[in-house]
């Protein structure tokens, strides 16, 4: 697809996450085979202001799920009296994006865009991509308020080629809250990613506010790709979405993804994506419950465990992907990835998943589970 198409994700393509209560938000009761995954059914693409969370795409197959990332906003380096406290918030130095007056990242020299980044997407030789779904958010309202209409649009360009509108097909979460108008939308690109593969995507006018503000300028895109490879293990694989608050009338939000049987040391993955969180606020917490035992804090020396939700795009277990640009405190962006095999050490029977903030408010968006599957 490299041409000048413009690619249009219909809306329409939607989850059940409007019809699901979080109670029911469980796998089917039969485990799809590889070629059987589950999809979540469609519905209007339409905003609300919270949206439970529930299972978007899940299959047990041999293969894993990737994801690439980038915030779309940061603080002002040519500002001179805060230029080199910018420098250093950007190098990973703790720092919130409410002291900063933000402005957008914009990276591509298009003068038809006011904001775009770039990120790496790799995928293991010999992988082929079965599903793939673009999330992107931020704040509207900081020094300016921007328009909720254009929530659900924004442009992507596969490695080498041009920009493709994506239109979001599921529904919108938008909510007004501690001085912040957030939201997140997403869309399914499996057809642009099957055709394009790894390298580099760029993605550009996501609806974000600039400025400064009590609540700050936050913003970015994840793109999650699920995908299979003959020798890899046989793994549960599973994107989950939904769009929840996490503040002092909100301090917990558990998740459970119902019966997951995994085998004792099994290896696995959870990726989060959440936004606001700010680096330095400790007390926010991400644990997994098993079935068996007590829950797991996960953490590791990106992301301490009691302050996982620290504005950065890391993941524990490979490289640092490449990003344009690649500021290591992104001032109000979560995409991370964690180690579940401490949880997993004596198998699991189901799985849970549990956020948690004595201190920080954030919102979360998305998380992905890999996992060795037992049957």
């Amino acid at each position: 697809m490299r041409n000048s198409a413009v690619l249009v994700v219909k809306r329409g393509v939607l989850c059940g996450l409007a019809v699901l209560a979080l109670s029911a938000a469980v796998y089917p009761p039969a485990y799809p085979s590889a070629a059987d995954p589950y999809v979540a059914p469609r519905a209007d693409a339409k905003e609300e202001p919270r949206i439970p969370f529930a299972a978007r795409w899940y299959a047990v197959q041999h293969g894993g799920i990737v994801r690439t990332a980038n915030a779309a906003i940061s603080c002002r380096a040519g500002e001179s009296a805060r230029a080199s406290a910018c420098a250093t918030a950007r190098a990973g130095g703790n720092a919130a994006n409410q002291q900063f007056d933000m402005f957008y990242s914009d990276v591509d020299n298009d003068p038809n865009t006011y904001n775009s980044t770039r990120a790496e997407l790799r995928l293991p030789d010999r992988a082929r991509v079965g599903y793939a779904r673009l999330y992107w958010g931020g704040n509207l309202l900081v020094g300016e308020q921007k328009p909720a209409a254009d929530n659900g649009r924004v442009l992507i360009a596969e490695p080498g080629g041009q920009y493709k509108e994506v239109l979001a097909d599921t529904v919108i979460g938008h909510r007004i809250a501690g001085g912040a108008d957030a939201y997140q939308a997403s869309a399914d690109v499996t057809a642009l990613v099957k055709d394009s593969g790894p390298g580099m995507y760029t993605v550009a006018q996501l609806n974000v506010a600039m400025g400064r503000s009590e609540a700050g300028a936050w913003g970015g895109w994840t793109l999650v790709v699920a995908y299979k490879k003959d020798d890899d293990p046989l793994r549960h694989l599973a994107i989950w979405d939904g769009f929840e608050l996490l503040d002092a009338h909100h301090e917990e939000e558990r998740v459970d993804l119902g019966e997951l049987p995994v085998p004792e040391r099994a290896s696995g993955r959870l990726g989060v994506v959440a936004y606001d969180g700010d680096r330095g606020v400790t007390g926010d917490t991400l644990a997994v419950e098993t079935g068996k035992g007590k829950g797991v804090l996960l953490g590791n020396k990106d992301n301490p465990s009691d302050d996982v939700m620290n504005s950065s795009i890391t993941d524990f277990d490979s490289p640092v992907m490449k990003r344009e640009p690649d500021y290591a405190n992104t001032l109000g962006y979560d995409s991370d990835v964690f180690d579940l095999r401490g949880a997993l050490a004596s198998g699991a029977d189901r799985l849970s998943v549990r956020f948690g903030t004595e201190r920080d408010s954030f919102w979360i968006g998305a998380f992905f589970v890999e996992a060795d599957a037992q049957f």
